[in-house]
Formats: C-alpha cells, sequence, structure tokens
C-alpha cells in the first residue's frame, strides 16, 4: 500500500504527540523514543529542503484551514529536528525523568505543527500548546525561581495570543476564511492584534523583552530548545505573511533591522554570557525577519549555533565574562566554543557565513546600514567568547560523551549547511565579513573591553511587559493606517 503525502504529513503531525504521551507508559525508552521523533523529522525535513516545491492540503475548506510544506517549512523543520536531536543527547546521561521527554517531544511536534501551517486558526492552537509545554519545560527544575520564570512567561504568552485570536477573528469575519491569505483583505487593527501576538512570541523589537531573563534562567537544554527553536513559531508565521502579502513585507522588514540593533545593542554592553546569548536571540531573529525569501536558511544557522553556544556556555565555571577572562577554560570546550561564535559572526567555512551573504543580498537598500551595523555588534559581541584565556587541561568530570555528541550533531551541522549556499564564496563576499568581524574585534579591544554601562532592566520587569504590548500595539496601528 502506497500512502500520499497528505497522510503522510497527517501521521508525521500527530505522531510526537502520540509517542510524547505514550512516554508515560514506557519510562524506559523514553530517550530512544524521543531519538526516534527527532530523527523522523529530520528525514521529512532534510526531503523538503532538497525538493523545495511547495504542497498544499486543505483540510477545512470552508474555514480555510489548511497546510503548505515547501523550502520555507523544510528548513525551519529540519532545525527543529536537529535541535531537538541534540539537547536529547546533552541529556541522554543526565537525571531527567520521562516527564521532561515526554514535553520536549511535544513541544517538538506543535513547532513543527507551526511550520506547516497556512491558516490563523492551526497556528494559534500549536502555539498554545507550544506555551503550555514550554512552561512546564522552563519550571522543569521545580524551584521557586523556576517555577516564577515559567509562569511569567506563560502569563506573556496567553496574553499575547489573546491578543492573536481576536485578530483571527477579525480577519475571519472580513473574509470568511482563517487563511493566511485573508490578510490582505484584512482591517488595520485585525493585523496589528495577530501582529503584537506574534512579535511578543518570536521576541521581537521591544514586545519581546521577556525573553532575555526567560531564555538566560533557564536550564541550558531549555534555553537550547526556547532560542534554537521555540521563538522561530512566532517568527515563521510573519515570514509566511511577507511572502504572501506584498503589503506586510515592508513591516515586516522594519521589524527585522529595528530588531537586530535592539538585541545587539544590548548584547555588546552585557557581561553575562547567558544574557549576551538571550540578547542575541533577539538580534538574530532580526536578521531572519529582515529578508523573508531567505529567512528559512538564516533560522536554519541561527537554531543550530544558538543551541550549541547555550549547551557550551551551560558547562562553563562561571557566567560572568569577567571571572572566566581570569580563569581559563579547557581548550577543548573553547575550540567548540570558538567554532560556533565564528560561526555567527559569518567566517567563511561555516553556515553561519553563507546565511549572512544571502540575507546581505536580499536586503533593501534602506536596510543595509542598520544591518551592517548589528553586523558589526555580532562580531564584538562574540569576540568575547573567541578571546578568552584557555588552556590544554581537561574538561571536568561533569562534561559527559552526550555533550560532545551534541555539539557534534550542531557544529557538525553548520559545516556540512555551509554547502547549500556554496555561491556565497566569491573574493568580495569573503572579504566583506572578514573585514566586519576585524573591525569588530579592533572595535572589542579598544572600547567595549574596558566598557562599563549596565543598561537598566526596567522594559524587563514583569509589570512592564504587558504595558510594552499595549504600546506596541498603538504603534502597529498607526504604522498600517500610514
Amino acid at each position: 500500500m502506497i500512502i500520499d503525502h497528505e497522510t503522510l504529513t497527517l501521521i508525521w503531525i500527530v505522531l510526537p504527540l502520540f509517542v510524547g504521551f505514550s512516554i508515560y507508559l514506557l519510562p524506559t525508552l523514553d530517550r530512544a523514543l524521543a531519538i526516534t521523533i527527532s530523527l523522523i523529522s529530520l528525514v521529512y525535513g532534510l526531503w523538503h529542503v532538497l525538493n523545495p516545491a511547495p504542497v498544499s492540503f486543505q483540510l477545512l475548506d470552508n474555514f480555510g484551514v489548511s497546510l503548505l510544506i515547501d523550502g520555507l517549512s523544510g528548513f525551519f523543520i529540519l532545525t527543529n529536528a536537529v535541535v531537538t536531536m541534540a539537547v536529547i543527547l546533552y541529556c541522554w546521561q543526565g537525571e531527567k525523568i520521562a516527564f521532561f521527554y515526554t514535553q520536549a517531544i511535544i513541544l517538538h511536534g506543535s513547532v513543527n505543527a507551526v511550520f506547516v501551517s497556512a491558516d490563523l486558526i492551526s497556528v494559534y492552537v500549536a502555539l498554545e500548546v507550544i506555551s503550555i509545554a514550554a512552561f512546564l519545560l522552563i519550571s522543569y527544575p521545580r524551584t521557586d525561581r523556576s517555577i516564577w520564570i515559567g509562569l511569567r512567561y506563560l502569563f506573556v504568552s496567553n496574553t499575547a495570543m489573546l491578543f492573536y485570536l481576536l485578530g483571527a477573528v477579525l480577519v475571519y469575519q472580513s473574509s470568511h476564511s482563517f487563511a493566511f491569505m485573508g490578510l490582505a483583505k484584512a482591517p488595520a487593527e485585525a493585523i496589528a492584534l495577530i501582529f503584537i501576538g506574534l512579535l511578543t512570541k518570536g521576541g521581537i523589537f521591544v514586545s519581546g523583552l521577556w525573553l532575555p531573563l526567560t531564555h538566560s534562567e533557564s536550564e541550558s537544554p531549555v534555553s537550547a530548545l526556547l532560542s534554537g527553536v521555540v521563538v522561530k513559531t512566532g517568527v515563521f508565521p510573519l515570514v509566511r505573511f511577507a511572502l504572501m502579502v506584498p503589503e506586510i513585507d515592508p513591516i515586516v522588514r522594519f521589524f527585522g533591522v529595528a530588531t537586530a540593533l535592539l538585541g545587539v545593542g544590548y548584547a555588546v554592553l552585557s557581561k553575562d554570557s547567558k544574557r549576551i546569548l538571550a540578547f542575541h536571540t533577539v538580534s538574530q531573529i532580526g536578521f531572519i525577519l529582515s529578508a523573508p525569501a531567505v529567512g528559512g536558511f538564516y533560522a536554519l544557522t541561527h537554531g543550530l549555533v544558538k543551541s550549541a553556544l547555550f549547551l557550551i556556555v551551560g558547562k562553563l565555571p562561571s557566567r560572568d565574562i569577567k571571572v572566566l577572562k581570569q580563569n581559563p577554560i579547557p581548550t577543548s570546550m573553547w575550540i567548540t566554543l570558538a567554532i560556533a561564535s565564528f560561526s555567527i559572526s559569518g567566517f567563511p567555512l561555516l553556515a553561519g557565513f553563507g546565511a549572512k551573504v544571502l540575507t546581505s543580498k536580499n536586503l533593501v537598500p534602506w536596510q543595509i546600514v542598520g544591518m551592517n551595523i548589528a553586523a558589526l555588534g555580532t562580531a564584538v559581541s562574540f569576540a568575547k567568547f573567541i578571546f578568552l584565556p584557555h588552556t590544554p587541561e581537561r574538561a571536568p568530570d561533569t562534561v559527559k560523551i552526550g555533550f560532545w555528541l551534541s555539539l557534534v550533531l550542531l557544529l557538525g551541522g553548520l559545516v556540512l549547511a555551509n554547502g547549500l549556499y556554496y555561491e556565497a564564496y566569491s573574493v568580495t563576499n569573503i572579504v566583506k565579513p572578514l573585514v566586519t568581524i576585524a573591525a569588530g574585534w579592533l572595535a572589542y579591544f579598544l572600547i567595549f573591553q574596558k566598557l562599563s554601562i549596565k543598561l537598566p532592566r526596567m522594559a524587563e520587569q514583569f509589570n512592564h511587559l504587558i504595558g510594552m504590548m499595549i504600546l506596541m500595539l498603538t504603534f502597529l496601528f498607526w504604522m498600517e493606517l500610514t
């Protein structure tokens, strides 16, 4: 019997949810089942990356509920698969119980559901499931701190989804369909409401200032999942909107540039390694949004490198950059940290180089200056990691084989993904990133290494986050009207 593509896709979507709950019944197989699910997604995502022709399925014709799988979906699915697999390998020899793997796989399946949805209501349902699963993972240690951070995330996320749902209803009211294309004829208030929900979920611009604290205070494997794939569930629909509705493209690009500059501005001044990475998640999301047509490839490279960086930093003796400068880290750890930092800075031979070149070629003129500044700030930020002192001493006993396997997968992926855009390797394309990196390093040694400015965290405080949403909603409404 031959199974058609539609049936196969539906099985693939449902399977993680079924297996996730089944892990409770088969706790001895939790790791094996989780890695199997991620491997299936890896094959599915890779297939659509290599065969990018779009495939669409209508599920409920009367409501516009449908699926769309193409090359863009393939890149995001592939990212989710590799990051999830790396996290499972990282935790393999740890003390995580079946509950952790259940939530990780439910999260994995729900994230995939967003990446194949082509209607507002399917995205809403998947995002709500993601919120619950992410909350349970954030609060997994069950400390007062982790539970508070998890509840903070859940409250912000659910508030954002309330705005989103109101917008989706208004779209249906105007077009009698939940399909993405309904946004073309939707009223301004509908687009503003949907955008504020997705901007918040994606950690974009000031409505995403919940992200730094959440990602920096979560356990390292959870931070890797959050930064690597979860925030991209808010980014993906915006990229899809920009590609489907030309009127939305300039708005998405604007938030791309603004987000890239905001995130990197905080990152260059931060001295806490996990907060640097968290703010750079904000910044790199901006790169994805700034060039929607090639956002999938950038999402893949960012997901791999940021997950690797969170896993590595979690094994360092301190989060404080000043402390790390005074206490050399093992050379083996430094090598992995340097490779990941080189990639995100845009160094040739790693996928981050091709992603930045491809993104730069798809910018419109008004974006170029802002994105070049963001690229320079990225080089400055990661010079903090590249120039950490190191020693040939072996890594501590807490660093187990699962850690190295996860890094081989992630960093190896950066090397292999480099071949997806080999056309980037021309003299002009190579020189520009190298000059940017060199300028960033020079700025780091001359200015930022000694600079001590502590930016206020007032906007990150819980009681201000909803206010930021309201201000952003007003701003979005104004943008739509003008």
